[in-house]
Order: structure tokens, then C-alpha cells, then sequence
């Protein structure tokens, strides 16, 4: 049978790199079109306020996802690493095991999240004339954080073993659904910012539904026996001992995002709405970004599971030389179009004027980005659990003391908010890349022994 997977311990290294980043760069900008679709269709036909109130709730849904998508994460590199091993039976016991924690946990995060949500959004100091159809968006986003979970489990445990195409032709068609239902529940049956989160929750179901059921018949890791379905709690603690440091860096990266947006919501719905339209722009920049980091863990994972360390050194060195790429590029575009993007999701001026001015001093910062992406990717493949957790602490403090010290003490005003976004990715990508010499010293030792021998 004809499968996707992919032995990454053999071959061209940029090759594997590039063919396996490409599929999931589509499908995270697919993935991201959910968002960008709900803002343009809001934006457009119900106005600049409902944008804004979208826009104030993002930080939320975020956080909830980040606490259970972590444990996902991390199943997939002990999957990458047993694969690697060519350890078929464990690579069946991970899948197993990782799917039920991914069923317990959302299901608990999404009751949590539900009940406290008035709350968040008020201590965001959320604008009054946003916080009711911010509360209802943000409620029914939450509902859906189980669907959104289920698939992307099941997409990591596929990438693990190289296949990033099926996750890709799933959410192209939860897109087209999801715009299609954007736009019949949106624009003919009026139903607001209440209607886009409900085509989203929906697509979401369909999409994992179909991931599953596609995986269960395709793929053989995923047909499994009476015998794999053994509960084992070394293979929990294995995946939780990796997926938790990596919730706790998402969720802490999305705390921080949530102190930011109390600070841009202190300057009213201009600079909400104008903070929302380059987050759903910058949310795409991420994409190519976050897919390298991707490739480049499973591409570390296999080998470093099949000990080919040489092959671990290579493939950052050639990561490192995409990202120059791809940044060259993504900054170009941002400095000269920044005013046409922006203006695809409002009509307002003075909301094109600043979320312009945004994109364009972001930009400037996005080879610390990539740095950050590039060596989390290898840390990662490597099962480098702390690096995770005190990756997310650097950038939780830069976001929650550096706005506030751009914006209120420097004098900076709302260029701050956008300026300190990159002063932290600076932060935290030097720190990244010493973590990378430090943590890797000897496995870079072992790899000159073996190229040298070879």
C-alpha cells in the first residue's frame, strides 16, 4: 500500500527539509485562513467594531489551545524519534497513548475555558461597547477546542513520520466549508461574529472527522490491533514529559500576548482594530516560519532517534540558510505592501494608517524570528524538554515588562506596541541560539568524528 511517510534519515537533507515544509506551509496557512476569512468577512459587512471585538479575544482561544495542542506536540517527537529508531510497536503504543490524553484534556480545558472567559476579557480591560460580542465569539470558539485538538493530533503523529500532505488536503476542504458557511451565516443570515465562529467550530469537527478516518484507512500505523491498545504510563510520561514544557511554553506565550492586548485595548478600537489586522497578517509571516521549525523537528528527530548525528548538524545549518531566505523576502513584502495588506480587512484610514506603520516596523525584526523557529525546531527533535519552558519565561517577561516600558515610559505611544514585538523576538531568539551551542556541544563533537570518518 501507497503511503506519505517519509524516511528523512537518507537523502538530501534541504531536499527533506523543503518537500516536507511545503505541504504543511499550505496547510498552516489554510489553517490561518479560518481566522483571516472570519476578520475579512466581519471586517467587510459588519464593521470595523465586530473586527475589533474578534480581534480582543484572540489571546484566549490561544491560550486554551496551547495547553492541550503542547501534549500533541510532544507525542510527535517521541513518535519521530521511535520511527527513526525503525521501533514499529512503539510507534503504535505512542499513537495510542497520546490519543488518550488528547481526549481527556480539551474536553476539560474547553469547560474551563467556557466559564472563565467574562472574566478574562474583563481583566484585559477589553473596550464596554466590545465585551458582549466578545464574550459570545470567544465562548463558542472554546466549545470547538476539542475538534481543533483531534486534528491537530492526529497531524503531528502523520508529520512524525513525514507525511505532512494528508493534513493538508483536509484542511483545504475545512477552509473552502468554512468560508462557505462564513459567508451564508455571516452575510445572508446576519448573524454576525456569532455566525464566523460557528462555521469555524464546524469546519473544525469536519476536519478532524475526516483526518481520523482517512489516517485509520490509509496509513498503517494508525490500523491497529487488540494488542496495541495497551495503556502504558512509561509512554504517557514519555509524551507529558515533552508535551508539557511545551504547553507551558505556548500557554505562556499566549499569556503574554493576552498582557499586550490589554495594553493596545487601553487605546480604544482604532489601535484594537489596527493591532488585530497585522496579528491575522502576521499570523501568515508566522506560517513558513513555524512549517521550517516543523520540518526541521521531525527531519532532527528521525536522525537523531537513528543516531545519525551528522545529519542533525546538517540539516540546522541548511535550515538556517532557508530562513535567510525566507526572510529576505518576507521583509521585502512587508515594507512594500504593508498598506494594501492592512487594507484588505478594513476600510477605515486612520486603522490603515497604524496597523501599515505596524507591519513595517515588525518586519525589521524577522531574522530574530526565524532564529527563534530554526533552533526550537532541532531542541525539539532532540527532546530538549527545558529549553521549551524557558524559551516561553524570556518571552512571557520581555512581553509583559517591554510594551509597557515602549509605550508608557519611553514615549513611544502605540508605535511601542508594535516596536516591542520585535525587541522581544530579539530577546528570545538570542537566547535560543545559545541554548542551541550549549546544549548540543557534545552531539556537534560526534558528528565532526563521524563526517571525518566517513
Amino acid at each position: 500500500m501507497k503511503t506519505n511517510i517519509t524516511d528523512m534519515t537518507k537523502g538530501s537533507p534541504t531536499k527533506h527539509l523543503l518537500l516536507f515544509a511545503l505541504p504543511a506551509m499550505i496547510g498552516n496557512i489554510f489553517q490561518q485562513v479560518y481566522n483571516l476569512a472570519d476578520s475579512v468577512i466581519v471586517g467587510r459587512f459588519v464593521g470595523a467594531e465586530a473586527f475589533a471585538a474578534v480581534g480582543a479575544t484572540a489571546s484566549i482561544p490561544f491560550l486554551f489551545f496551547a495547553l492541550c495542542n503542547g501534549v500533541g506536540s510532544g507525542g510527535g517527537i517521541v513518535v519521530s524519534q521511535y520511527y527513526g529508531a525503525h521501533e514499529e510497536s512503539n510507534v503504535k503504543k505512542c499513537i495510542i497513548n497520546t490519543a488518550l490524553i488528547m481526549l481527556i484534556v480539551p474536553f476539560f480545558f474547553s469547560i474551563v475555558a467556557f466559564a472563565i472567559t467574562p472574566t478574562l476579557l474583563r481583566i484585559l480591560s477589553t473596550p464596554p461597547d466590545l465585551l458582549e460580542a466578545s464574550i459570545s465569539y470567544t465562548r463558542i470558539i472554546c466549545v470547538g477546542l476539542v475538534f481543533v485538538s483531534l486534528y491537530n493530533f492526529i497531524s503531528s503523529m502523520m508529520r512524525a513520520l513525514g507525511d505532512s500532505k494528508t493534513p493538508l488536503y483536509f484542511l483545504i476542504a475545512s477552509t473552502i466549508i468554512n468560508i462557505i458557511l462564513d459567508t451564508i451565516l455571516v452575510v445572508i443570515f446576519h448573524m454576525g461574529i456569532n455566525g464566523a465562529a460557528l462555521a469555524t467550530v464546524i469546519s473544525q469537527f469536519l476536519s478532524a472527522i475526516g483526518c481520523i478516518i482517512f489516517a485509520v484507512k490509509t496509513n498503517p500505523y494508525f490500523q491497529f490491533t487488540r494488542e496495541d491498545f495497551d495503556i502504558s504510563w512509561d509512554m504517557c510520561y514519555k509524551v507529558v514529559r515533552l508535551g508539557v514544557p511545551l504547553s507551558l511554553q505556548f500557554a505562556l506565550i499566549a499569556i503574554s500576548s493576552m498582557a499586550v492586548q490589554k495594553i493596545v485595548n487601553a487605546y480604544g478600537t482604532i489601535a484594537v482594530a489596527a493591532f488585530t489586522a497585522t496579528n491575522r497578517i502576521e499570523q501568515l509571516i508566522h506560517q513558513p516560519y513555524g512549517t521550517l521549525s516543523l520540518s526541521m523537528s521531525t527531519f532532527t528527530g528521525q536522525n537523531y532517534g537513528a543516531k545519525r548525528y551528522d545529519r542533525v548538524v546538517k540539516g540546522y545549518r541548511k535550515g538556517a540558510l532557508i530562513m535567510l531566505i525566507l526572510t529576505g523576502i518576507l521583509m521585502l513584502g512587508m515594507q512594500l505592501g504593508a498598506t494594501a495588506l492592512v487594507s484588505l480587512f478594513v476600510t477605515e484610514a486612520p486603522v490603515i494608517e497604524m496597523g501599515a506603520m505596524g507591519l513595517r516596523i515588525t518586519s525589521l525584526f524577522y531574522l530574530a524570528l526565524g532564529m527563534i523557529n530554526v533552533v526550537r525546531g532541532v531542541l525539539n527533535g532532540l527532546g530538549d524538554a527545558f529549553f521549551a519552558l524557558f524559551n516561553g519565561i524570556i518571552e512571557v517577561v520581555g512581553r509583559f515588562t517591554i510594551p509597557l516600558l515602549m509605550t508608557s515610559y519611553m514615549g513611544f505611544g502605540e508605535t511601542g506596541i508594535w516596536l516591542s514585538c520585535g525587541v522581544v523576538w530579539v530577546l528570545s531568539g538570542g537566547t535560543a541560539w545559545i541554548r542551541y551551542i550549549t546544549y548540543t556541544k557534545e552531539l556537534r563533537k560526534n558528528a565532526a568524528t563521524m563526517e571525518t570518518t566517513m
